[in-house]
């Protein structure tokens, strides 16, 4: 398609938009009494209208039913989780039972390794990706630490080239082999936080299999937000948030995908709790642990319901739509919000640079813009004239069109005050 640089083009896109009618689902923050142009998606995604029915149906339970709300609420607390495997499963390309939700993404990366970082003397590096998110930095240091080795011999970063903004498939691959024998774990982010690209996890996960290791992923920015076939890849676990591309709101619970393949390894170590327990017993308190099938089986505590009722309602809305229509907008919006970008820069003759891959299929729902020559002050300027983004040191925006809620005006009306703020 060939995009125009204009608001009658942009309107037309949007009036085309089969999930436009989705946008009035969110609550948009207003600034100087209009709704913002919301880029954050990827940091927090909006509140969906529908959520507060679905905490005040938890709360009127808790008030009428008590404990009782249990086993007797229309949607019973002691199985809520059941309720996330099918549409879950759908969004990261799994089985319903390899699926489960549970306590926040570094608690269950921590548990993940506790089955999958089995290091030995002679097989115990793990392999990240330079500038990985800081929290999965201190993730891996502390596990290291923990077994007894030295992050700055056990963690192997793959890094950029001198020059490049991303990190090349076929350095991973030589990285993998070079590393062989001693390589216990691959645990990378699906999508790299910071510039937006996607990994190839397909070929990562078969090339870090061919040496011996386990491979899991951390899918924070990827859920929700591109196409994930964990099953068919053969990913041996993953997990992520919910309150980015998912909407669940702050701090929200954690997904997890644990294969198949894992699901009766009884020699496979785990931490137990009560609610990982054998679902037809569990009341029983049974003193030896019997896990349940499947995913649900590293659960550990019981579950904070009032938590993953917003994080239901948004899992149903992507019922609702499918990853495949949420896809087909996201490149197209994503590829407008990069065409009125490079518009712009040739308008004011300016000098900021798109870190993010060009080609689709090494990019979601992110395009993060390097400001040579620009500092904090635009990004001030975007934020009070109600362009919500986000800052990364030393200076760079983070852009996330996300495609449930963001329109192809909204697009259109960014450019023009970004080129407002970089004039004036």
């Amino acid at each position: 398609m060939i995009f125009e640089n204009t608001k009658e083009f942009a309107q037309g896109l949007d009036s085309q938009d089969k999930l436009s009618k989705y946008r009035d689902e969110f609550i948009f923050p207003k600034v100087n009494g209009e709704k913002v142009i919301y880029f954050t998606g990827n940091s927090l995604g909006l509140q969906p209208k529908r959520t507060k029915a679905y905490i005040d149906e938890v709360m009127n339970d808790w008030a009428e039913l008590a404990v009782e709300g249990h086993f007797y609420a229309d949607k019973p607390w002691w199985d809520y989780q059941e309720r996330f495997a099918e549409p879950l499963s759908k969004i990261v390309g799994a089985l319903p039972s390899e699926v489960t939700v549970m306590n926040t993404l570094t608690v269950n990366l921590h548990l993940l390794m506790v089955s999958f970082y089995r290091p030995t003397k002679s097989r115990y590096k793990i392999i990240c990706e330079e500038k990985a998110f800081p929290s999965d930095q201190y993730m891996f240091q502390s596990q290291v630490h923990f077994h007894g080795f030295k992050p700055e011999e056990a963690i192997v970063e793959i890094k950029r080239r001198d020059g490049e903004h991303n990190i090349r498939l076929e350095d991973i691959l030589a990285k993998i082999e070079e590393v062989g024998e001693e390589l216990a774990l691959i645990l990378i982010g699906g999508v790299n936080y910071y510039t937006g690209q996607v990994f190839d996890m397909k070929t990562i996960t078969a090339a870090g299999h061919q040496v011996g290791a386990k491979v899991g992923w951390d899918l924070a920015h990827a859920a929700g937000n591109i196409k994930l076939e964990l099953h068919d890849w053969n990913v041996d676990f993953a997990a992520w948030c919910s309150y980015k591309y998912m909407n669940s709101g702050p701090g929200n619970a954690s997904g997890c995908f644990v294969h198949e393949r894992h699901h009766n390894d009884s020699e496979l170590p785990r931490f137990a709790g009560w609610w990982g327990h054998n679902k037809e017993r569990r009341f029983k308190m049974e003193p030896v642990f019997d896990p349940v099938h499947g995913a649900d089986g590293w659960q550990i505590s019981n579950l904070p319901v009032l938590s993953l009722a917003p994080y239901l309602a948004s899992v149903e809305m992507f019922d609702e739509i499918g990853m495949d229509a949420l896809i087909e907008k996201r490149d197209k919006i994503t590829s407008y919000l990069e065409f009125i970008l490079h518009e712009i820069d040739k308008e004011v003759d300016s000098s900021f640079e798109i870190i993010t891959p060009t080609n689709q299929s090494e990019r979601g729902c992110q395009l993060s813009v390097l400001l040579h020559g620009e500092g904090r002050s635009l990004f001030d300027y975007l934020m009070k004239s109600g362009v919500i983004t986000d800052w990364r040191e030393p200076n760079v925006i983070r852009l996330a069109p996300v495609p449930l809620y963001c329109s192809y005006e909204d697009m259109y009306n960014f450019g023009q005050i970004l080129k407002t703020g970089i004039l004036k």
